[in-house]
């Protein structure tokens, strides 16, 4: 195989470590600089065995794309990229906490290994080292931005609190839970390295845009394959959505068409937390039996779409084209 077929068979975000490799290593450098602490050594204890545990930077490498991509010349985008990485993590570290979750990233969860105290605390130090960073680029609109975006993420998960376990809610509620809760971050991550690139207000628009819909598609496809995906693909057990009581997108869907004994159903393991032996295949069975599984993975490639179409308003960049196939490989997990 000749290295361009090479480059063909490697997954878009491996392509895109690549050709920001310089940027990465800086921002990785900037990240196990600023998480450490003189007086507190669990601190770099708890972020490392969550930053270090391989996740992909998904967000910080979005951030890093899109000044490039604008042309930015500077290096304040790689202080954006470790912000976003860190508002990331910290987020992580309480949602496990408030999930009860013993598995992350497909290792046990760091509120397991140590407790839920240090977990939370070292959460809310990552968010103040997160707008330590954003403040150094002297940028207030990048602050307004990610000051927003950090608002917007606490919302969705306390939204996530009441509507996930309440029957009565629908698509439109569920949507506004997962732009919130994922989403945010991805548009804040594109949108500040437009801005920092100082792009016209159409292509910083764009770049949100294409954030807010990669990040809907991410948040649905992670939803779909709970009912059905590789543990080691999704990094957590499958089932986990059911067990813990969330109402995600397939269980809307499956809800909306329920028949009086299937909504008993739902309503005894989600809402009244009854679960027993056997209840996760049947609630699969019933997703099947709607056809909730696929009708969600439409809703996910339509959002995937969005994604691309919004990059249509940014000018012609090998970058450019590399975000387009991540939002194609984004749902070709569930495919």
């Amino acid at each position: 195989m000749d290295g361009s077929g090479e480059a063909k068979a490697k997954a878009p975000q491996d392509r895109l470590a690549e050709w920001l490799a310089e940027d990465m290593a800086a921002v990785n450098a900037l990240i196990r600089e600023r998480m450490a602490s003189e007086h507190a050594p669990r601190i770099p204890q708890v972020t490392a065995h969550l930053i270090e545990a391989g996740g992909k930077r998904l967000r910080p490498m979005l951030t890093l794309a899109a000044a490039r991509m604008l042309g930015y010349q500077g290096t304040d985008h790689r202080k954006l990229a470790a912000t976003v990485e860190f508002i990331h993590t910290a987020t992580l570290l309480h949602d496990d906490v408030v999930d009860e979750s013993k598995r992350r990233r497909g290792r046990p969860t760091a509120n397991l290994l140590w407790d839920n105290k240090s977990s939370v605390l070292v959460g809310d130090y990552l968010f103040s080292r997160s707008f330590q960073l954003m403040v150094e680029t002297g940028n207030l609109r990048v602050l307004d931005i990610l000051a927003n975006a950090s608002a917007t993420i606490a919302e969705g998960e306390v939204l996530q609190l009441t509507a996930a376990q309440d029957l009565r809610t629908d698509e439109a509620i569920y949507l506004q839970v997962i732009r919130g809760k994922t989403a945010a971050l991805f548009s804040a991550a594109t949108e500040v390295g437009g801005v920092i690139a100082g792009a016209p207000e159409a292509e910083v628009r764009a770049l949100f845009d294409y954030g807010d819909a990669l990040g809907i598609a991410f948040q649905m496809v992670d939803d779909i394959l709970d009912y059905g995906g590789q543990d080691a693909v999704i990094g957590k057990n499958t089932g986990d959505d059911f067990r813990e009581r969330k109402l995600t997108l397939p269980v809307i869907k499956a809800v909306a068409k329920a028949t009086a004994e299937e909504r008993a159903f739902w309503h005894r393991v989600i809402e009244q937390g009854d679960q027993r032996e056997g209840d996760l295949e049947m609630a699969m069975t019933i997703l099947s039996r709607h056809g909730a599984i696929a009708a969600a993975r439409e809703d996910a490639i339509a959002w995937a779409g969005r994604a691309r179409a919004a990059l249509d308003n940014l000018p012609a960049h090998q970058l450019r084209a590399l975000l387009s196939d991540l939002a194609d490989f984004v749902i070709e997990r569930v495919l």
